[in-house]
């Protein structure tokens, strides 16, 4: 740990404000990087998807309540699983408390997975969240946004995952997508993100970037494979169902 250049105050300095320019230039190039992701055109929603709610079945529209931005949260869980994505839940953690600020800029933010929507508020219960989690079943809303895949998909290495046909471990996977209602009243999606497109969205993430150690990730079989339900650090019990069907390319958007 401690292997490492080691310099006087004077020498740190100018280092450091070396890195600084470059810091700046890395953030004026995602400013430039956000504005393009509002630019993309958008296409129309044409389909009716209905989900099961807490109180009603909702439609598309009905998400957005009173605002006319949506974010949605693709959470990975099967209809099989007793629980909820561990890394899905990683990101969940992040934003449950951002979405009473998301409401003041006009914008609404609900999870959405396959699973029974008993299970899903089940499992929301246990880990303390509050957001609104509506379950996408008997509807085509997880296939038409590539977050759900077939037993066959994932024999022959065709599902469709970040816009592109790959191998792909298990059924489920995550996303984020973005809709708007437009002045005709018709929704829209803007935008949508996969993959590392999520991990901008993890800010545990980048307070371990700063850190000497960084993710210390190297030589796990997968980049999470660390993570767990926060309620299962330190439970000896705990398995990874992941470990043995993950295999990530690090660095892939």
């Amino acid at each position: 740990m401690t292997n490492h250049q080691i310099v006087s105050k004077e020498e740190w300095l100018a280092a450091r404000k070396e890195l600084l320019r470059q810091e700046k230039e890395f953030t004026r190039r995602r400013d430039e990087m956000s504005r393009r992701v509002r630019e993309l055109p958008w296409t129309k929603i044409e389909k009716d998807y209905v989900f099961d709610a807490a109180d009603s079945k909702e439609s598309l529209a009905e998400l957005f309540e009173n605002n006319s931005q949506l974010i949605v949260y693709h959470f990975m869980f099967d209809p099989d699983w007793d629980e909820g994505c561990k890394s899905c839940s990683l990101l969940a953690d992040h934003y449950n408390p951002a979405v009473v600020h998301l409401e003041q800029r006009d914008v609404t933010m609900v999870t959405v997975s396959i699973a029974p929507l008993e299970k899903l508020l089940d499992f929301r219960e246990r880990m303390g969240w509050t957001f609104k989690w509506v379950s996408s079943s008997g509807s085509d809303f997880n296939r038409d946004f590539g977050v759900t895949f077939t037993a066959e998909e994932l024999e022959q290495g065709t599902a469709n995952y970040n816009y592109e046909n790959r191998p792909f471990p298990v059924t489920e996977a995550p996303g984020l997508s973005v809709f708007v209602k437009g002045d005709d009243g018709a929704v829209y999606h803007t935008y949508s993100t996969y993959a590392r497109g999520l991990d901008m969205f993890i800010s545990a993430y980048h307070l371990l970037d700063v850190v000497p150690r960084g993710r210390n990730e190297a030589g796990l079989t997968y980049s999470m494979e660390w993570v767990r339900h926060h309620d299962r650090y330190g439970d000896a019990t705990f398995v990874d169902p992941y470990v043995d069907l993950v295999s990530e390319e690090s660095d892939e958007k």
